[in-house]
């Protein structure tokens, strides 16, 4: 008999837990999702500040174009979203898989030209005091203003516009580049 009633009172926890959770869940389901937009618009606006706010206009992921861009630059990452900004330029979302802490997400402002107008991070979950300097404009600043086919960080050679690495966050400084080889990639591919 008591089995049964302690099995009966760990029922009614667990069912009163799961609908609080629930709750909880539809409660901030959608003001997190407003957050996030606005982290996204908000990258927009930084990777090409002299465009109008109703200038960017979300565009469909060309899966094809996008799975070239990753094996073009052997990258482990998603094109995650792409958007046209009038007859600027475009922006793309990149995740890249291989930062030291995780995923790196960053948005990539590209003229039509081919120029990086701009780079800002949308997730990053580096080391504080190394792989965290990514977001600092003395590393992601060394993309800026610049027309390549490829980047390429320095102290590994190869080929592209070489990138100065991040002291004790080499993996991190790879990751970024990666990323905005992939932007890089995805526009030569499918605009």
């Amino acid at each position: 008999m008591k089995m049964w009633k302690n099995a009966i009172i760990l029922t009614l926890i667990t069912v009163i837990a799961g609908a609080a959770l629930g709750l909880v869940y539809e409660v901030t389901k959608e003001p997190i999702a407003n957050a996030q937009d606005k982290a996204k618009r908000d990258a927009w606006v930084a990777v090409f500040p002299d465009a109008k706010v109703d200038e960017f206009q979300e565009e469909k992921v060309d899966e094809k174009a996008a799975d070239s861009a990753i094996s073009d630059t052997g990258a482990n990452a998603i094109v995650d979203e792409v958007c046209t900004v009038g007859d600027k330029g475009y922006v793309v979302t990149v995740t890249d898989k291989n930062g030291y802490g995780g995923d790196i997400k960053i948005t990539v402002g590209l003229t039509k030209e081919g120029e990086v107008s701009g780079i800002s991070f949308l997730s990053i979950s580096e080391t504080a005091g190394l792989g965290m300097k990514a977001k600092e404009p003395k590393f992601y600043e060394q993309f800026v203003g610049k027309t390549t086919a490829k980047f390429a960080v320095k102290k590994d050679g190869g080929d592209g516009e070489p990138i100065e690495a991040l002291s004790g966050a080499t993996i991190t400084s790879r990751a970024v580049t990666e990323a905005v080889n992939v932007a890089i990639a995805y526009c030569g591919n499918a605009f």
